[in-house]
């Protein structure tokens, strides 16, 4: 009797409207199934292990990586191979095949997941039992939407689906139901998909951002999620839910509630499924009552000021699993364990009373700094040296520092007491020309903190203001800095000079466009001196330190044998290289069939200009990788957040990034301005791009240059003039140029923070400026080409895709490969009056000024691209002085980085 009963209750239950999957073993979600836990380690995307594992052909290694998600509870396993570097097709195929013939991993469903779907497609036709396939949208359009649903349901799988459509992902609680609808009443009225095989991904996104647009991320998705499941009957809710907690990386204990909480409200709105990392989740009901209210503040949007409280709330309770008391168990430490504590973990809530009793305990104040304060700061260097700290938590380091130094000065100069000796003196500086100084300032700022005085001389420092300062001074070590190519010159001729006045001064020589070929080729052998190209601050403190020992003859001999070495190799390699004339690499030129070639005439023609732009306009362009690199923190954003090295730290750094681009914005601290044109234009054939106005007359003319390095039969040599029409093809053709600045306000802004001893803020708001700059050109770019312009005006791409330039035409700028030559900027400036317009200057040595600033041109060609010209010959240098008409010797000057000879 009971087992006819149990067999009617299974019968019931399989010809009911519930989503049923399975491996080897049947998995039926129904309304009293407790939430569904997708395990995604075997997503290379969600484990270095398990991408290092199949990078190395380790399938067999990595099949340890599901089983132990599936012991550790996971009812689905997620895998994908979305990787650059690997063959996907090849790597699913593998890899489910191997599950396949493991009955402890395969008991349970598979969940294929890729961006590209023939991984899909080719996962579906291994794979055993019944999947779930990750993901499809209507990104793509209706079309392919309805392709890849019906190829789906014929293989008798279920489906998760992303809310994305034609313009973007759903990211307010309007979008989410307007992008589901539509896909439901597609998916069941027109292909007929069984709507229990349905799973909508709703998008969860990050909160507590100290942005106000991110502060309903997690009560859109809740109330998202009760509206699909009250409206689209059938259908489950999933997602992953450690994006949610993104801002807190780093901060286990408030993760932890963070998921719970936003768990404990989604899955009663209806989630049924998701992806949880079971270590990052604690019970609810066992949350303090302080972080469980001010968590579902956050989750639920109930207070202004939820986002501040709870980061208040992090950095009292930062990493602890117990409370709020067990935090401050450091404070019954001895004296000096406090504040080595402090300055290791840069928080300067009690530096003031701890520095005060170890005043009280000294003899002097300046022993204060001499031994308590110079003690910590040993140890963060030793930490630094080691990997152990990164390069933000230095300069917050350096923040207690300061603070602690001027308490401590009124005492020092009230008993006439010495300074503090140093280490030793470091003279730093920007050379003539050029404005750049993120790198600079925390180069002064690590070496600051390993006790060396620094003299900073600030930006575009000629030669003998350097050198005159260093004399002054006595310092120990000269420093050199620069963004631009420019400046590479600069630097040589402070070398020079440094000889001719028969000076000893080691040089270090810095700056993104600097490098060891570069120092070892054309400064070393300018000066008898020491001289080092240095890459990061990581490497200042240990080549500073070894320069100015007592022992460094060997040191500085063997630097100097290894640079001589470097120089002799560079200069073999440089004479092996072969080069064609630039006749004949004209001749082989990129060529477009003109005649096939239909040229759209801009929407608007002539000059625009943005005097006051709107910064929260520019916030989906931001790229954030750079604004890391800065820091020296290495990886792709958004993945940085979740580095198993530099994750916590990045994440740290971003949220504190967040908060003060919220005040930024907020405060309209920087005003953005931009200008650009659009105008009439033909190539010649000398590799002139010539620039008129609407009646034809000649307006400008851009030099462009053209690759010379001998390629292999059948390549071509590229010049940007061969992306414009040429005049003989009896086409017009058209050209932009632009140039846009969220500078105006950014020194003054971090001046004030310099004067607080806060270097941390003050870098953070030079280096936010410089990633606004970069989204604003990103930003005009796509107005330009979708409105203003109009070639792409259907274009619909996020925001990685922008990033990565899959747009069609280009936006290159004088100083970058395609186009190296600074000396067109000048041009620029004539053609649209840019610094008459919005103020933007150039320096005598074309950098740009406010230093957040980007200029280039706009080429809408779709078979334009972007191209390195690489070293040209002699005789396209002396071909482009008679085309530019400018002093032979002058030009040599600005282009001897890409000359050949």
């Amino acid at each position: 009797m009971e087992n006819r009963y149990i067999q009617n209750t299974k019968n019931q239950i399989l010809k009911t409207k519930y989503l049923k999957l399975s491996g080897l073993e049947p998995l039926i979600i129904t309304p009293e199934s407790n939430f569904i836990n997708v395990g995604e380690r075997t997503n290379v995307a969600g484990s270095k292990k398990f991408l290092r594992l199949i990078k190395e052909e380790k399938f067999s290694e990595a099949l340890n990586v599901a089983l132990d998600q599936v012991e550790n509870g996971a009812q689905i396993l997620d895998v994908n191979f979305d990787d650059g570097l690997l063959e996907g097709k090849y790597c699913m195929v593998k890899f489910l095949n191997l599950i396949a013939s493991e009955p402890d991993i395969s008991r349970i469903p598979i969940m294929i997941d890729s961006s590209k779907w023939e991984i899909l497609e080719a996962g579906l036709q291994v794979v055993q039992g019944k999947c779930v396939v990750n993901s499809i949208s209507l990104k793509g359009g209706e079309e392919e939407f309805i392709d890849h649903a019906k190829k789906i349901k014929r293989y008798g799988a279920a489906v998760i689906v992303m809310a994305f459509d034609e313009t973007g992902q759903a990211d307010n609680y309007e979008r989410r139901l307007e992008i589901t609808k539509r896909s439901y009443d597609i998916l069941v009225n027109e292909v007929h998909f069984p709507p229990e095989d349905i799973i909508f991904d709703l998008n969860i996104f990050p909160v507590a951002t100290g942005m106000d647009e991110h502060r309903k991320n997690a009560l859109d998705f809740i109330r998202a999620t009760k509206w699909v499941r009250e409206n689209l009957p059938y259908v489950s809710v999933s997602g992953g839910v450690s994006n949610v907690s993104f801002s807190f990386r780093g901060n286990d204990n408030v993760r932890e509630a963070m998921h719970s909480v936003f768990l404990y409200h989604a899955i009663k709105a209806g989630m049924n499924m998701g992806i949880v990392n079971p270590s990052l989740l604690t019970v609810y009901d066992d949350i303090p009552k302080e972080l469980l209210d001010l968590v579902e503040d956050v989750m639920l949007d109930r207070n202004d000021d939820a986002t501040e409280r709870l980061l208040d709330y992090s950095e009292r309770v930062k990493s602890v699993k117990k409370d709020v008391v067990e935090e401050l168990e450091w404070r019954n430490n001895p004296l000096q364990d406090r504040i080595t504590h402090a300055l290791v973990k840069g928080t300067d809530r009690f530096i003031i009373e701890d520095v005060e009793e170890a005043r009280l305990q000294s003899a002097r104040p300046l022993d204060v700094i001499e031994i308590n304060l110079m003690t910590g700061m040993g140890i963060v260097g030793d930490l630094f040296g080691d990997g152990k700290m990164f390069l933000p938590q230095v300069v917050k380091s350096a923040r207690v520092m300061k603070k602690a130094v001027a308490y401590l000065q009124p005492f020092i100069e009230a008993l006439k007491d010495e300074k503090a000796k140093p280490n030793g003196k470091i003279l730093m500086a920007t050379v003539k020309g050029d404005v750049h100084d993120i790198g600079k300032n925390i180069v002064s700022v690590v070496l600051g903190c390993n006790n060396y005085e620094i003299i900073d001389l600030g930006v575009m420092v000629p030669a003998e203001k350097i050198i005159a300062a260093a004399i002054e001074h006595q310092v120990d070590v000269i420093g050199l800095s620069g963004l631009i190519t420019p400046s590479l010159d600069e630097m040589v001729h402070v070398a020079d000079e440094l000889q001719r006045q028969n000076l000893k001064f080691p040089l270090l020589i810095g700056g993104a466009t600097t490098s060891k070929a570069h120092t070892s080729v054309k400064i070393f052998p300018k000066y008898d001196q020491t001289v080092v190209h240095v890459n990061d601050a990581s490497r200042a403190v240990g080549v500073v330190s070894a320069l100015l020992s007592g022992d460094n003859e060997k040191y500085i001999s063997d630097l100097k044998l290894d640079y001589e070495d470097f120089r002799e190799k560079f200069l073999n390699r440089q004479i092996q290289k072969e080069y064609v004339k630039i006749e004949e690499a004209r001749e082989q030129k990129f060529e477009i069939d003109w005649r096939h070639e239909t040229i759209p005439k801009p929407n608007f023609l002539g000059i625009k200009i943005i005097e006051n732009q709107d910064l929260a306009e520019l916030l989906p362009f931001i790229d954030w990788t750079p604004f890391f690199q800065a820091w020296e923190l290495h990886g792709k954003y958004p993945q940085i957040l979740t580095d198993e090295v530099v994750g916590e730290q990045a994440t740290i750094l971003f949220a504190e990034a967040q908060v003060l681009l919220k005040k930024i914005i907020d405060e309209k601290l920087f005003t953005a301005k931009g200008i650009f044109g659009i105008f009439p234009t033909n190539s010649n054939n000398e590799d002139d791009i010539l620039v008129f106005d609407d009646n034809g007359n000649e307006l400008a003319k851009f030099h462009t240059l053209r690759q010379q390095l001998k390629k292999s039969a059948g390549k071509k040599y590229n010049a940007l003039s061969d992306f414009i029409a040429p005049r003989e093809s009896g086409k017009q053709d058209y050209i932009g140029a632009f140039c846009v600045s969220t500078g105006f306000g950014t020194e003054e802004l971090a001046k004030k923070y310099y004067a607080d001893g806060d270097d941390y803020n003050a870098i953070i708001v030079k280096a936010i400026a410089d990633r606004l700059a970069e989204a604003f050109a990103e930003f005009l770019h796509y107005k330009v080409r979708t409105e203003y312009w109009g070639y792409a005006e259907n274009e619909n791409l996020p925001n990685e895709d922008l990033i990565s330039e899959k747009y069609s035409g280009i936006r290159p700028a004088p100083g970058y490969p395609a186009c190296p030559d600074h000396l067109e900027k000048p041009t620029i400036w004539e053609l649209l009056k840019v610094k008459e317009n919005i103020g933007v200057e150039l320096t005598e040595s074309m950098a740009m000024f406010p230093t957040a600033a980007v200029s280039g041109y706009y080429f809408a060609n779709p078979q334009a691209k972007y191209f390195g010209v690489g070293k040209i010959k002699e005789d396209q240098l002396e071909d482009y002085v008679k085309r530019k008409k400018v002093d032979y010797d002058y030009a040599k000057r600005w282009l001897s980085p890409n000359l050949a000879d």
